[in-house]
């Protein structure tokens, strides 16, 4: 039996970054604008001078990068997107021209607890959205944020293309992958053929990580509590799961570059797109652990002998080659890079820096290193 190929790693070729000028005084709604992955998005769209209006339920955690960011340009709505009247609001007073689509209940474990929640959020939350932004005569583009986890993962060992089927056995992962069939109705129904302009594209990521994260249950909250905290040690369920890990300006790059090509009009830009690192740099839980102990420069790593009591999945990859080809997208941090700037942040963050600058100038030096 053949392997399938992978992402097209031999090519040698350098991803383009994000157009600033083209987000300069643009009209942004962003939904989940309190979580991890919305802070840094709303704090970069900032950064480049467009004009966010965010939605989102209040943050869950204390502390939280949306509160620590103090991103006073961006008009802030907290809000649930499954009411309606209150999404409509915000949607008239924020006449957006680009959607960017964040808000999500995020994790897998909490999916146990309460999936009714998870489905409502995920799914029809963004029913919900897709439909109201049906008013927004200026909007161009819609980018609905799911998750590598949208799959129907078989523990495959190569990665999942945009052409693979939607799938998830726990309640996370098929909320996820019900969002994808959700949105691509909606798409086709009323963003075609005659519809409305925008163009409407789904995008997922691997496992984010990046400084600013205190979600319950995420491997880099969970070190960054344990070490940091007075036992200094973290407890690891699953050590031997491989994950694609990424920073989190890496998909987010992908996010904005597929919105300017839908707003351009780029029918090639709509539907599904994967962002996720190079095969080299997968690792698995325990090897991200010891690195981010490694870099904080303390703490130590117990492992749960019951190991995980709930479905995980163990191996989860993605193919990002329409990415590369079709967007000119490619992972610009490695593994190392990854690492180094979270514990770089979180090591600055203990130490009394301002969490504001850590976070722009982490974005800058980004940039730096993608402009065009």
């Amino acid at each position: 039996m053949g392997q399938r190929p992978g992402p097209l790693e031999d090519l040698g070729v350098t991803g383009p970054g994000v157009t600033k000028g083209f987000w300069a005084g643009r009209r942004v709604f962003l939904t989940g604008h309190t979580g991890f992955k919305g802070a840094w998005m709303a704090a970069w769209l900032t950064r480049m001078g467009a004009e966010v209006t965010g939605y989102a339920l209040a943050p869950e955690t204390d502390p939280n990068l949306w509160s620590l960011l103090r991103l006073s340009p961006v008009r802030s709505v907290i809000g649930d997107l499954n009411d309606r009247a209150a999404l409509d609001r915000a949607l008239a007073e924020a006449r957006p021209e680009v959607v960017l689509h964040l808000a999500a209940q995020a994790l897998v474990r909490r999916s146990y607890r309460d999936p009714v929640a998870t489905f409502a959020s995920n799914v029809m939350g963004t029913v919900q959205l897709l439909d109201a932004v049906r008013a927004c005569a200026e909007l161009r583009a819609i980018v609905v944020a799911t998750s590598d986890k949208a799959y129907e993962n078989v523990e495959q060992i190569w990665g999942y293309r945009e052409t693979d089927p939607m799938g998830g056995r726990d309640p996370y992962s098929a909320s996820k992958g019900a969002c994808e069939i959700a949105a691509r109705s909606m798409a086709a129904s009323f963003f075609a053929d005659g519809g409305h302009p925008a163009g409407v594209a789904t995008v997922r990521a691997g496992n984010v990580i990046g400084g600013g994260d205190w979600s319950e249950d995420r491997l880099i909250p969970d070190i960054v509590r344990g070490c940091l905290g007075p036992e200094g040690t973290v407890t690891l369920r699953a050590p031997g799961s491989v994950r694609p890990w990424q920073h989190v300006l890496e998909p987010l790059r992908g996010y904005l570059m597929v919105a300017e090509r839908l707003h351009a009009g780029d029918a090639t830009a709509i539907g599904g797109w994967n962002f996720g690192p190079e095969r080299r740099d997968e690792r698995a839980v325990g090897e991200v652990a010891g690195a981010v102990v490694a870099a904080l420069g303390r703490g130590r790593i117990l492992i749960d002998p019951a190991g995980a009591t709930l479905h995980e999945a163990k191996m989860l990859r993605l193919d990002c080659t329409k990415a590369r080809l079709g967007l000119g997208w490619v992972p610009r941090l490695g593994f190392d890079e990854c690492i180094g700037l979270t514990a770089d942040w979180y090591g600055g963050w203990a130490a009394g820096r301002d969490p504001a600058t850590l976070t722009l100038d982490q974005i800058a030096a980004y940039e730096e290193r993608t402009d065009r």
